[in-house]
């Protein structure tokens, strides 16, 4: 496959996923079979220590243009997506979380979107009709109250920061990849913010999900890391750390 004629890069942070990844990857498989985009999968495995590499290498067969892309160490989602985005090489760039909560099919959505926007990110909370499987009702209320405090503290119009199912126009983006500072969980934020300093298009989408009940995410110690990156992200811009393209 030529370089230059990938339209997409899907990316997909993985942590010890060995067992979730042969369903997402079959999924994924068929859906690039049933479609017309030149694509390349790029696994970025975050220091597994199962056998999460050797399964998606197991997967070539099916997905040719499939890549593991190693970190060292595990550094967290959001380090492992700015990698995968750096290494991607598609026109446009999608990444998805490894139990595919956002199927596969609802990335044309985004694609589609992006014919007229520089970012599509995938929201549950446009149209919460759309959740096939719903979280429990407290992280369901602390999803909301986090987003509340995103939109106060950032001024971000976004009703759905934290879904794992986004897309951007590589070149036009790579800019708040660059500048990305958070490592794990409460990266989000700070990419839609950069995206909205640099002058860059985003538009909401309402996508279907359904909660896995084998989400990584704690509730007490990830979510105060989330919180207290929010304010690490006002923080920086304060002090001038996001610097404006010339």
């Amino acid at each position: 496959m030529n370089a230059t004629s990938l339209e997409l890069s899907i990316v997909i942070p993985a942590y010890n996923e060995e067992f979730r990844l042969p369903a997402t990857l079959e999924r994924i498989a068929a859906y690039l079979k049933n479609g017309h985009r030149e694509t390349e999968v790029l696994i970025v495995d975050d220091g597994s220590k199962d056998r999460t590499a050797a399964v998606a290498e197991s997967f070539r067969n099916k997905l040719p243009a499939l890549r593991v892309v190693p970190n060292d160490v595990n550094r967290g989602k959001g380090y492992s997506v700015r990698h995968g985005v750096q290494e991607a090489r598609g026109r446009i760039v999608l990444f998805t979380d490894a139990d595919l909560s956002a199927p596969i099919e609802e990335a044309d959505k985004l694609v589609d979107a992006l014919q007229h926007f520089d970012v599509a990110i995938g929201s549950r909370a446009v149209n919460r009709s759309l959740i096939t499987v719903h979280e429990s009702p407290f992280r369901e209320f602390a999803g909301i109250i986090f987003n509340k405090i995103v939109r106060v503290i950032l001024r971000l119009p976004f009703v759905d920061t934290q879904c794992g199912f986004k897309a951007f126009h590589r070149e036009r983006c790579r800019i708040i990849f660059e500048q990305q500072t958070i490592e794990r969980f409460g990266f989000d934020p700070e990419l839609l913010y950069l995206a909205r300093h640099h002058g860059l298009r985003a538009v909401e989408i309402p996508v279907r999900w359904g909660h896995s009940p084998a989400t990584k995410i704690s509730m007490l110690r990830d979510s105060l890391q989330m919180l207290l990156d929010v304010f690490k992200i006002r923080w920086n811009s304060l002090l001038g750390r996001y610097a404006r393209k010339p």
